[in-house]
């Protein structure tokens, strides 16, 4: 049994005359009469009562018919929600997402895509750099959200978001006085910091870039978290190089500062390589990301 036994039989019922019915689905009215004859034979029993007036249904005819409707309108529902799948409106989307993001970035792509994909539902997973490599790679999540580089030759990347660093500064610090710095200015300053092996791309680029102005910071305290991190500018025990998003987490005793030349660190999504553009959601996802965040995109 076929669709278009059904949407003639449909038809047929419906204008209860062969000649208009033929007419509607676009056949000649023998081929119509012929599909009519083919679907009883399969079913086995009369469907249709035939005069030279207008065609009536059997009682078996009006039964059929509630099914045959029933089955098309969900053949098109099966079509229409696999197209949508094919562009990415419905699905599940599991993202991977460094800590930092959670700040700046993540709350506005993820509201975009949300509004753009409603039937998308997002998993969110926060994440090491290291630990969405990984999770990439065995099928965990289908999307990262990371700082450069991405190291694993098996994975993609695009690049969403250039932020340079800035200068996070305990409230009344001397150096908060000048609207801007440069990073000699931070020579003879304590530093607080993330312990390397968790942020390393993060901290060798504050590293080459303090040791451009011909000094190693002097790290005085180190700590896991950005808020902690803050919370120890705030109490005066060092000063801290964050990116500039985190400017948005407005805590008491810290000020920030913009510093000259401060190099541009590239938040960038990354997905398996073996998936051609990411897969249709993914793709979907990088769009929302992409307009979400506006001009500050990388190009």
């Amino acid at each position: 049994m076929e669709l278009r036994h059904l949407r003639h039989f449909v038809a047929l019922a419906e204008e209860e005359h062969f000649g208009r019915a033929a007419e509607r689905v676009f056949v000649v009215q023998q081929a119509l009469s012929n599909s009519i004859k083919n679907l009883e034979d399969e079913v086995g029993v009369p469907l249709v009562l035939r005069t030279t007036r207008r065609v009536q249904l059997t009682p078996a005819g009006q039964e059929f018919l509630i099914g045959a409707r029933a089955t098309l309108a969900q053949a098109a529902q099966t079509v229409e929600r696999t197209r949508r799948a094919a562009r990415g409106e419905i699905g599940r989307l599991t993202v991977g997402f460094v800590s930092g993001l959670a700040f700046g970035g993540l709350p506005e792509i993820v509201r975009s895509f949300r509004e753009l994909y409603p039937n998308v539902s997002v998993d969110l997973h926060e994440l090491t750099a290291q630990e969405q490599e990984s999770a990439l790679r065995g099928g965990q999540i289908d999307v990262g959200l990371l700082l450069l580089p991405v190291r694993d030759p098996g994975l993609e990347s695009r690049p969403l978001w250039r932020q340079p660093l800035v200068a996070a500064l305990p409230a009344g610090h001397p150096l908060g006085r000048k609207r801007r710095l440069r990073i000699g200015d931070l020579q003879d300053e304590r530093f607080v910091f993330f312990p390397r092996h968790l942020r390393a791309t993060y901290f060798d680029q504050v590293m080459r870039w303090c040791a451009s102005a011909g000094y190693t910071p002097n790290v005085v305290q180190e700590a896991i978290e950005i808020p902690t991190l803050l919370s120890l500018v705030a109490a005066g025990l060092g000063v801290f190089l964050p990116i500039q998003f985190f400017e948005r987490l407005s805590l008491p005793g810290v000020v920030y500062r913009p510093v000259e030349d401060a190099p541009l660190v590239d938040i960038v999504a990354a997905w398996r390589r073996e998936e051609e553009g990411g897969g249709p959601i993914v793709r979907a996802f990088l769009g929302a990301a992409r307009e979400a965040l506006g001009g500050e995109v990388a190009e």
